[in-house]
Order: structure tokens, then sequence, then C-alpha cells
């Protein structure tokens, strides 16, 4: 697994959604390098570690990363924050905080969990892209950014990046897609042991904010916040509103407040 290193001070690791590569975290990379070591990852079949055919199972991968970057904050923004989270709840010695961006314990909505997209987006999407791989992907970077005040800017910059380290595998595409329709973290998040940041884009079609505000709610120490002109990808709407939320709570953190 490809880890890029950037950045001085505490350790915080990020961790890309589905499709893309930590290269979109650019945004976050200009404002908190100064103030923190950044681990950028790119999962199995995504950008730099597209040749990998290892498994996209969120423990395997926790487990991983927490040993290779063990005293860190982990920042996971939607399919990566299934792992940030797993990082969070198994290895709670190693992880110092968690931040998560768009992220929620159960992507798909049901009758105990009114957030969330339809029970048949993922599925269609799989099925998709065996039709129409490229066009497949190219409507999905339009959901992301749909909503935002910026919409026609996050999608062009999402576009000039999604393929900037070659197209992802396939293969962890579908994988991706059964990790977001299946997992279900909601049962363990009263386990949380470490405070966590659940940010969110008020017009996120994929991710509600409801979501994220209810996820808080299950977690110990974890508290929620809202980006008002944000979609799916806060970072690049309103990057100096997001990289201020995360820098507040890392600093607060550290001082042993969660407020």
């Amino acid at each position: 697994m490809h880890i890029e290193t950037r950045g001085r001070g505490p350790a915080l690791g990020l961790i890309h959604g589905w499709a893309m590569h930590s290269g979109l975290f650019g945004p976050l990379v200009d404002r908190l390098a100064e103030r923190y070591t950044l681990h950028l990852v790119d999962l199995p079949g995504h950008g730099h570690s597209r040749d990998s055919d290892a498994s996209l199972d969120p423990a395997p991968l926790a487990t991983e990363l927490v040993a290779r970057i063990p005293d860190a904050a982990w920042l996971g923004w939607s399919l990566g924050g299934l792992v940030s989270m797993r990082a969070a709840l198994d290895h709670p010695e190693r992880v110092r905080a968690l931040v998560l961006i768009a992220s929620s314990p159960r992507f798909v909505h049901g009758a105990d969990w009114p957030h969330g997209v339809g029970p048949n987006l993922f599925g269609d999407f799989g099925n998709a892209l065996a039709q129409d791989f490229r066009g497949t992907l190219d409507g999905f970077l339009a959901l992301e950014a749909l909503g935002s005040n910026s919409a026609q800017e996050e999608l062009r910059k999402l576009r000039l990046q999604a393929f900037e380290r070659g197209e992802p595998s396939p293969a962890a595409l579908q994988q991706g897609l059964q990790l977001l329709d299946q997992q279900d973290l909601r049962a363990e998040l009263p386990a949380l042991r470490v405070p966590s940041l659940w940010i969110s884009g008020r017009r996120d079609r994929l991710v509600p904010p409801a979501a994220m505000a209810a996820a808080a709610a299950l977690s110990p120490a974890g508290r929620s916040i809202e980006i008002a002109s944000a979609g799916h990808a806060p970072f690049l709407g309103a990057p100096d509103e997001v990289a201020g939320a995360i820098d507040d709570f890392l600093q607060a953190s550290a001082n042993g407040a969660t407020a």
C-alpha cells in the first residue's frame, strides 16, 4: 500500500474515497502540512497502489496502517472513513483521534436508519461498471459534486484528478461498492474510545448531514459540524473551513478537550 508523507508535526493519516486517490486531498495538504505530518494513503487498487490486489476489507487494512503509522490521528473521506473507523475501534491505543468527512457508519438507508442512499444504488453502479467503465465513474463524480455551491468547479477538479495516477482496478471498485452497500458499524460506535469529529456537507446527496449527526451522537466523544455550501467533498469546495475545523479539533484533542 503506497503512503506518501508530507509536512511536519503530529501525525495525521488521510484515507480517500471510492475510485479516488490521496491526491484529492491537495487542498488540505496545502493548509495543514505546516502543522501536521500528513500520511497520504492510496488504498489497494487505487492511485499509486492500483497494481495491488490486496483486499479492501477495512479490518486488515486498518491493522496494516496503524502498524506502519502507530501514533496518528486518522481522517477518512467517504469509503476511507470505514477504514478509519475500523482503526479507531480495533486499535484505540494507536489512534489519537478520528475525523470523518462525508462518511457514515452505514451508507444505505433502512427501516431503522433513515439516512443515506437507496438500497439499489451501489449495486446499480456495480452493474453499470461492466457496461461503461469510464461513463459510470464520471456519473459517480457528478453525484459527488452535486449540491455544492461550486459544483461545476468541484466536478472539473474531480475529473481532472480522478485518473491522474491511472485508472483504479475494476476488481477494487466492485469490492468497494460491496463495502459501501453492506457495512454497518453503528452498533460498535458506542464503544469508540477516541474523540471523533464528523464533517458533513449540507448539500451532500450521498451521505446526508443527518447521518453524520446521528453517528456523532452514537460516539461517546463525538461531535458533528455541517459545511453549509458543500456537497460530498467539502474539502474541495470549502477547504479553509474544513482545514480550520480539523485543526481546531486536533488541537483540542491533544489538550484533552473534545468540545
